[in-house]
């Protein structure tokens, strides 16, 4: 799918969910009042996705990740669901570690956005930070991702005598 299609896409599902943010009762359970379980379960299936890239643990991104899913690797490159899932099955996996270090959730009705970081460790025994964003939609009681952009920041910049 060309760029500027996926740039549309998601900026109509970024409409779509702000709309339906604007429409949803103030007294529905769980949309806007105690958003204590929800919180907890969407920093849980953070961390386990975090975790499954050492151990390429399919059933984490069948779970958590959504059909329709679509993510942007640190090139920007996309992928999909399926393609995240072939790669786990035939690839080994390049970690040693990847650990969730810190993450904030922010809701909208049915969607909520979490934007995290990660540490990690390489096999080759380069380490790093990954920098995220992932788009997260109940649909019929359940979360699942719908949209992720991964970066992995420059380095800091080191200070001259």
């Amino acid at each position: 799918m060309p760029t500027r299609s996926l740039i549309i896409m998601a900026f109509f599902l970024l409409v779509t969910s702000l709309a339906q943010v604007q429409s949803t009762p103030k007294s529905t359970p769980n949309s806007t009042g105690d958003r204590a379980s929800d919180r907890a379960y969407i920093r849980q299936s953070e961390s386990d996705w975090a975790e499954s890239v050492v151990t390429n643990d399919v059933s984490v991104l069948e779970h958590i990740l959504a059909d329709d899913f679509v993510g942007v690797e640190i090139d920007g490159s996309h992928y999909s669901k399926a393609e995240a899932i072939k790669i786990y099955r035939t690839q080994p996996s390049e970690f040693v570690f990847n650990h969730l270090i810190e993450i904030e959730i922010r809701f909208y009705g049915d969607t909520a956005v979490a934007q995290g970081s990660e540490g990690w460790k390489k096999k080759n025994g380069a380490t790093g930070k990954y920098v995220w964003t992932d788009t997260w939609i109940r649909r019929n009681g359940k979360w699942q991702v719908v949209a992720a952009e991964d970066l992995v920041p420059p380095a800091a910049p080191t200070a001259k005598p």
